[in-house]
């Protein structure tokens, strides 16, 4: 008809806390009010395709959730029977180790043979989606984008996919701070008068996100450099590109290692670390623009 359409965050909306009437008539009312004051929120509504990306993201976070669980029963199985891997967990030897494993009983040997596959079977199930993830922001406008963020260490296609698809456009956020905010990363605050009472995170958006950024925040606790893997894998960007990836890696390494000398807990050094590396992310999202 015509009319221009927006939603508002409901989570957002000021009400009173002695309000016990609702109605669609007041509820209109303090709606009209709210939206001349510019009190309300609104949410930022995405495309089909957008929305299908985030559902195939969301669809690998749980493979991924899978394969965890499987991993954890074959732990434990090993544990209750004084079965310990000296090297690398979840390497191939390790796999080849946990085959060869014999039981006194056939029923132990049928029930962990049931582990190990399912945990085979989940492993081909996540490393499809995460081909599908490639094969379709590979031909979607955020192509380039997610080209260009591969130039930082620690963000690959999956961490980019998963970002790109919480995002969607950059240019909706005019200041780094308010990507932070979006993903939850920003530091809460419990504050009043001369009393000034730091909070964790907020939490706020999407879990995924924010843990496989945390993940890959976690790569910056080693000395920076470009190395040979880092070069063969880096996909084709420009210097500019290049030359701010190269700069993110000084400066995290910087902040991993400062907090760290402060005695700061490793989650709260990570969670630190992510928050800077998401507004390099926001930097590269604006130098690198979506394909029409």
């Amino acid at each position: 008809m015509g009319f221009t359409c927006r939603v508002c965050a409901p989570s957002l909306t000021p009400r009173r806390p002695g309000d016990r009437i609702k109605n669609d008539r007041r509820d209109a009312i303090a709606l009209a009010r709210l939206l001349r004051a510019g009190e309300l929120t609104f949410v930022w509504v995405p495309d089909p395709l957008h929305e299908a990306l985030r559902d195939l993201v969301r669809a690998r976070h749980a493979a991924t959730q899978d394969v965890r669980r499987d991993r954890i029963r074959i732990q434990a199985f090993l544990l209750r029977h004084d079965l310990r891997y000296e090297g690398k967990a979840w390497s191939t030897r390790h796999r080849r180790w946990m085959e060869n494993r014999c039981f006194i009983h056939p029923a132990q040997q049928i029930a962990f043979q049931f582990y190990l596959n399912a945990l085979e079977r989940d492993g081909v199930h996540k490393a499809a989606v995460e081909g599908q993830i490639r094969d379709i922001v590979a031909t979607s406008p955020w192509a380039n984008q997610m080209l260009a963020l591969q130039a930082l260490k620690g963000v690959g296609p999956i961490v980019a996919a998963t970002v790109l698809a919480e995002v969607g456009d950059f240019t909706r956020f005019a200041h780094p701070r308010q990507l932070v905010a979006y993903f939850g990363l920003a530091p809460g605050e419990h504050s009043s008068g001369s009393s000034i009472r730091p909070r964790g995170i907020t939490k706020a958006g999407s879990s995924i996100a924010r843990s496989v950024l945390c993940e890959a925040a976690w790569s910056y606790r080693t000395t920076p450099k470009v190395g040979q893997w880092m070069k063969q894998h880096r996909p084709p960007v420009s210097q500019e590109i290049i030359d701010l990836a190269w700069k993110a890696q000084l400066r995290l390494h910087k902040t991993h290692r400062r907090l760290s000398a402060r005695g700061k807990r490793s989650v709260v050094v990570t969670a630190a670390v992510a928050r800077e590396l998401l507004c390099f992310i926001w930097s590269i999202g604006h130098r690198v623009p979506l394909q029409v």
